[in-house]
């Protein structure tokens, strides 16, 4: 395969995957919170405006993606922002091509790309405008950095960037810290064929590199940073799915390309490549399990598609060299080329699960539509508090979830100062449910002007906030607002709205 086009055709088919997703849905809670918060942001450092503790519960530096995806949702909406995650994802598929054709050359590189690119995950993260893919993308560029300085002795200004750009994605989404022992084993097995030293001096620069950059963050960000990297990342709380739930959904996702980076680490240890080349195509594929192991021990399968992302990134490349090496087993000539086309159409399977599953990935909530419809002249014309379950999908799109400090959710309450209460206990997270004794009595006070509940996130508090609503003599239903689809033999998920009406 000469040139770039074979690449181009690659960015064509991912781009044209994902675009299709771009629209498929409102919003999710994720995107509707990070977009939000990234306007709150610009409104604090261009007018001074308060905003909200940001830090102490967002998984990654509410300075960094949240201001980006906001700039792109100020210029053309929802689906503008969706378009910036697909260009950080198109720019991790060039990179991938560039890594594979460095180590392996040209033909792994394609196959490399395109599998990458048609995975499901890739292409849902393609559609999703949240940190994912900025860190998918940061961390691609890294391990292209410390690939890049190759078996060349002098490779500490590639070390460097690589340690600049590992900080960035660390702060952009601190899960992604995970990745970055595989870098560094990157960065010590390419070096390895210029001298056990160049090695051991490069793993040192890259690692002075971050821990200085990222300790210098820390303490910049001070106590809020600290609070939320513990929550979200270090000591996040277990949830209630089996590990074997969750790998059994990891690997419906990315097996293909997991069996194919094996198969390459078989291939290199029975060819006797040496350690050197085996091991880093084992550093490879076992890249795509630490995700999915990660969740296994938090039993959750919360956001599994999202951070299978990164892993997929690396065992293609793996999987790319095993595939070259299928095509260079076949006799050269005729039954190379024709083994080759061979393995071009078989790409037409991931090609078609890889647009299915993004599909399911990209309508897997709730369309608040009709929900929006209802709630948006009941929000303003009032000047009073919101209680709103998933409150992230009405501040965004809603004009008055600029005034964030009206909103609660059913996580905690937003007192007038800004300050929070009635929020979750310290062993149920960030995202538990939150205090139903304080929710009971903020609504005998009559705090909130309205009151909008699904039932769905937080249904045990749900079911008492409602039964303190029918006791109180101020609170009547003023609507129940149908929302999502048909999901049988449950029906269809409705918003029951509360109004205050003082007597």
């Amino acid at each position: 395969m000469v040139g770039a086009w074979p690449l181009l055709a690659v960015l064509v088919v991912q781009a044209a995957l994902s675009l299709r997703l771009v629209r498929a849905d409102t919003a999710f809670e994720d995107e509707a919170t990070y977009l939000w918060a990234g306007h709150l942001q610009w409104a604090h450092w261009l007018h001074g405006t308060p905003i909200p503790p940001f830090p102490a519960y967002f998984s990654g530096a509410p300075v960094l993606y949240p201001p980006l995806g906001a700039l792109a949702d100020s210029i053309g909406g929802l689906a503008a922002a969706r378009i910036l995650s697909l260009a950080f994802m198109l720019g991790a598929t060039v990179l991938v091509w560039g890594t594979a054709g460095r180590l392996h050359g040209r033909r792994a590189a394609f196959f490399a790309a395109a599998l990458f690119a048609v995975a499901g995950p890739t292409l849902h993260l393609g559609a999703f405008a949240t940190y994912d893919a900025l860190s998918v993308l940061l961390i691609a560029l890294a391990a292209w950095f410390v690939v890049r300085a190759g078996e060349r002795r002098e490779g500490t200004g590639w070390m460097a960037a690589a340690g600049v750009t590992l900080a960035v994605a660390n702060a952009a989404a601190y899960s992604s810290a995970l990745f970055d022992l595989v870098v560094l084993a990157l960065a010590v097995l390419t070096a390895l064929p210029a001298g056990g030293r160049v090695a051991a001096r490069r793993c040192v620069v890259l690692l002075i590199v971050l821990a200085t950059l990222l300790t210098a963050g820390s303490l910049a960000g001070g106590s809020s940073y600290l609070t939320g990297i513990k929550q979200t990342t270090l000591a996040r709380v277990a949830g209630g799915d089996s590990p074997l739930s969750v790998l059994t959904h990891a690997w419906s996702w990315i097996g293909l390309v997991t069996i194919l980076a094996v198969c390459a680490v078989i291939i290199s240890w029975a060819s006797r490549e040496g350690w050197a080349r085996t091991s880093l195509l084992a550093v490879l594929a076992a890249a795509a399990v630490l995700g999915p192991i990660e969740q296994a021990h938090l039993h959750t399968l919360a956001s599994l598609n999202k951070h299978v992302g990164l892993g997929i990134w690396f065992a293609a490349i793996a999987a790319g060299y095993a595939v070259n090496r299928f095509i260079a087993a076949a006799p050269a000539g005729r039954n190379q080329a024709l083994t080759q086309i061979a393995c071009v159409v078989a790409l037409a399977f991931p090609i078609t699960l890889g647009a299915s599953q993004a599909r399911t990935f990209s309508t897997d909530w709730p369309n608040a539509s009709s929900f929006l419809a209802i709630f948006r002249p009941l929000a303003g014309h009032s000047t009073g508090h919101l209680l709103v379950e998933d409150a992230a999908i009405a501040r965004y799109y809603l004009p008055s979830g600029s005034q964030w400090q009206r909103w609660s959710s059913t996580r905690n309450i937003v007192l007038p100062s800004g300050a929070s209460t009635g929020g979750p206990g310290s062993a149920a997270g960030v995202t538990g449910a939150g205090n139903a004794g304080v929710f009971a009595e903020f609504i005998t006070r009559g705090y909130f002007s309205f009151v909008a509940l699904n039932f769905t996130d937080t249904t045990a508090l749900d079911r008492q906030i409602a039964a303190d609503l029918r006791h109180s003599r101020h609170y009547h239903i003023v609507d129940v607002v149908p929302y999502g689809i048909e999901i049988p033999p449950l029906g269809q998920g409705t918003y029951v709205i509360w109004r205050y009406e003082p007597r």
